[in-house]
């Protein structure tokens, strides 16, 4: 992963650093480290396309989308919840250690 440039959704974004046990070391350095994609007008409706298909979250099919829209692989220990998408590529950076 260290050879790619790090995007990830807003919607990923959100959810780590409105994590209620955040540090303020914690916070500080995900501020630093977020390069958030925006949700597009594309975003949104390749995320509704996702979720006709399937029932699944507003936020995994919101972080699939940014990544099919900005053609990126996703890293993930969920695998499950992304694996039925043929055309999303899906790491799980926990296994690959």
């Amino acid at each position: 992963m260290s050879r790619h440039p790090i995007c990830v959704s807003a919607l990923s974004q959100l959810e780590v650093l409105g994590y209620h046990r955040l540090t303020p070391e914690d916070q500080s350095f995900f501020v630093d480290f977020f390069s958030a994609l925006p949700v597009t007008p594309e975003v949104i409706d390749q995320a509704i396309a996702l979720r006709q298909q399937r029932k699944m979250s507003l936020g995994d099919a919101t972080i699939a989308a940014t990544a099919l829209v900005n053609n990126l692989p996703i890293a993930t220990h969920n695998v499950s919840d992304f694996r039925w998408i043929p055309t999303l590529v899906v790491i799980d950076p926990i296994n690959k250690l």
